[in-house]
C-alpha cells in the first residue's frame, strides 16, 4: 500500500505586477497558513518518506514548512521542474517512476494541473484545490510503476479554511 499526498502551494503574493511568476512567494496569509496545515498533517501521525515540489517559490516555500514539521532537512526536498505548472498527466507520469522504497510522497504544484489530477485519482471530486490545500489517497499497489492501473482510494482533504 503506498499513500499519496497531493499539497497545493500556499497563498502567494501579487504584490509586484512586474515579478516573474515563477518568482513569487508567500504573501502573508501563506505564511500563517503553511505552518498551520502542516502541524495537521504531522497530527494525522502519518509518515512521509519523500518530499517533491516544483522549484517556484511559493511551492518551495510551502514545502519547507512541511518538511520543518516533519523534522526533516530541507536539503531532502527532491525539486523537479517539471511539476511548474504541470498537466495533470505530468503528475501521473512523475509517480510512476518513483523508488518503491517509498511508501508515502508528498507532491507540491499548482493549480489547474493538480486540482485536475485529484480529480482523475477517485470518486471524491473537489471543485478547486485552495491553496495550501492536502489531498491524501491510498494506492493499493507495492509498486510505484503500477500506479496508472492500481486501486486508488480517497483517504482525506483537507485546507485552512476547514480549520478556521
Amino acid at each position: 500500500m503506498k499513500s499519496l499526498f497531493l499539497i497545493r502551494h500556499a497563498k502567494s503574493s501579487w504584490d509586484s505586477p512586474d515579478q516573474n511568476d515563477f518568482d513569487r512567494p508567500l504573501n502573508a496569509r501563506g505564511i500563517k497558513d503553511a505552518p498551520v496545515m502542516a502541524k495537521k498533517l504531522v497530527d494525522r501521525n502519518v509518515q512521509i518518506d519523500a518530499f517533491f515540489s516544483s522549484p517556484a517559490l511559493r511551492a518551495k516555500q510551502t514545502c519547507e514548512y512541511f518538511i520543518k514539521a516533519f523534522g526533516k532537512q530541507k536539503e531532502e526536498i527532491k525539486f523537479l521542474s517539471q511539476l511548474y505548472l504541470a498537466e495533470a498527466s505530468v503528475f501521473e507520469e512523475t509517480i510512476l517512476l518513483l523508488d518503491n522504497k517509498l511508501d508515502a510522497v508528498a507532491v507540491f504544484s499548482h493549480n489547474n494541473g493538480i486540482t485536475e489530477f485529484a480529480n482523475q485519482l477517485t470518486n471524491a471530486k473537489i471543485d478547486n484545490m485552495p491553496t495550501c490545500c492536502i489531498f491524501a489517497v491510498k494506492v493499493e499497489a507495492d509498486d510505484w510503476s503500477k500506479f496508472a492501473k492500481a486501486k486508488k482510494t480517497f483517504w482525506f482533504v483537507d485546507y485552512p479554511k476547514l480549520i478556521s
